[in-house]
């Protein structure tokens, strides 16, 4: 039976939670404000015509106007309150509720790091992180706190863990290990001041490519062993600093370097932010009784993780390449792993009047929107359903719609994706079965 002196709710210092919390509060604020500032809520929700939410959620649409420039204030709003501990609960739960809500509104941005922001917040949403230094733990001295359960902070090691252990594994495929998603990226960075023409060394495009996967599969482990800890911390810095001067990758680097204190000792983590908190007095007194909220964490958290265990292997029972198909790319810390680029245009029929058309994407969508229909075949497939909306209004309901692409994956040669001779406005979706209307991969170099 599951007792409350298990190891899991043993009490321990809160500090590295609390000071996280300040961190991700203040992060997740600059993403949200950031947003509004360098264009992209205006390049993501407001000029294009059309969105492409997850299929199942399309009722997810942005907000009219220039609603959702409100949208992202309140979002930064709830950071803020979150950073100062300030109705902590609400914060935190609104940041979960809206920005899942733009995660799966728009895949044209997709990106797992939001997935692992989402997570985060959701984490978040759990422990409790306004329990010192929080303008609630002033209003209601009651919820003060020096300490928290252990799992609230073994939480955060075992998602962080999970993330890096399958980044590294998904790196270690054939194209990677030649380099060359990383020579076709660092291509477009030779202007860089200083480090361009560096980046252009094939030497270096090894190192980055084979340092990432052992990056990834060693910091975790890394930093829990109290021995490697402090080199593991400042590998962290130098790899996370990298990527955000390399690839522009907003705020994820940063909260990389943060979530690093939930691996510290809880005591080191308080002697270095909290100079005055007073050394918490911990209770070692055994407890025999089954409390049911204990017993609903262990089993929760234990379902939460058999899930973010699964996720990311679900491609390997899918037929197909899964850089090629996308078939269980998302939700799988897929993360920066190839350079797939391509084109594609529609042929539409009029079956009625035997009448044959061309349209390019670039008619109805953004040039981004127009590039991601070319290599992620879902989002194709709303295409076309958008293309069967457009001319059901203009009483052609009985047509045809061909997809002809050319995609480049890893620099390699280009191909088709889409089967052209198929008729794609009689396809259906199906959710856990591979589409048969996209070609196989050959994955010859030229």
């Amino acid at each position: 039976m599951l007792k409350d002196n298990n190891i899991l709710f043993r009490q321990v210092d809160n500090s590295p939670l609390i000071i996280f919390r300040m961190f991700f509060g203040l992060l997740i604020f600059l993403e949200a404000w950031g947003a509004i500032a360098t264009g992209w809520v205006y390049r993501a929700f407001i000029e294009p015509d059309y969105t492409f939410p997850f299929i199942d959620l399309q009722f997810l649409q942005p907000l009219p106007g220039y609603g959702m420039y409100f949208y992202y204030i309140i979002m930064g709003i709830a950071g803020l309150m979150v950073m100062v501990g300030l109705y902590y609960r609400l914060g935190i739960g609104m940041y979960t509720v809206m920005w899942s809500a733009v995660y799966f509104m728009q895949k044209t941005n997709y990106n797992n790091h939001y997935y692992l922001l989402m997570l985060l917040c959701m984490l978040m949403c759990l422990v409790p992180a306004n329990a010192y230094a929080s303008f609630d733990a002033k209003r209601k001295p009651s919820i003060r706190s020096l300490t928290c359960p252990q799992w609230c902070i073994w939480l955060f090691v075992t998602q962080i863990t999970l993330v890096y252990i399958y980044a590294s594994i998904a790196k270690m495929y054939p194209d990677w290990l030649e380099a060359r998603p990383i020579a076709i990226w660092f291509a477009g960075k030779a202007d860089y001041p200083l480090v361009g023409g560096l980046l252009q060394e094939r030497w270096l495009q090894y190192m980055v490519a084979y340092g990432g996967i052992a990056f990834d599969l060693l910091i975790a482990p890394g930093l829990i062993w109290k021995k490697t800890r402090k080199a593991a911390f400042f590998a962290s810095i130098f790899f996370h600093l990298f990527n955000s001067a390399i690839f522009q990758v907003g705020i994820f680097p940063y909260m990389g370097i943060a979530w690093a204190v939930f691996f510290f000792e809880p005591e080191k983590i308080r002697a270095l932010f909290f100079k005055r908190k007073p050394k918490a007095s911990l209770d070692t007194t055994l407890q025999t009784s089954v409390s049911w909220k204990n017993k609903l964490i262990v089993y929760g958290l234990g379902i939460y993780f058999i899930v973010q265990l699964i996720l990311p292997i679900r491609h390997h029972f899918i037929p197909g390449n899964v850089f090629w198909t996308e078939e269980g790319h998302r939700l799988s810390w897929r993360m920066m792993l190839r350079a797939k680029y391509g084109s594609v245009f529609f042929t539409i029929k009029d079956n009625e009047k035997n009448e044959t058309w061309r349209v390019a994407p670039s008619e109805l969508l953004t040039a981004k929107q127009s590039r991601s229909i070319a290599t992620r075949p879902d989002m194709c497939w709303q295409f076309v359903q958008i293309l069967k909306e457009k001319y059901a209004k203009e009483g052609k309901t009985d047509i045809s719609i061909y997809a002809h692409s050319s995609v480049n994956l890893n620099g390699k040669k280009r191909q088709p994706l889409y089967k052209k001779e198929v008729d794609l406005a009689q396809v259906e979706w199906h959710r856990f079965k591979h589409a048969d209307w996209l070609t196989d991969y050959d994955d010859s170099p030229m």
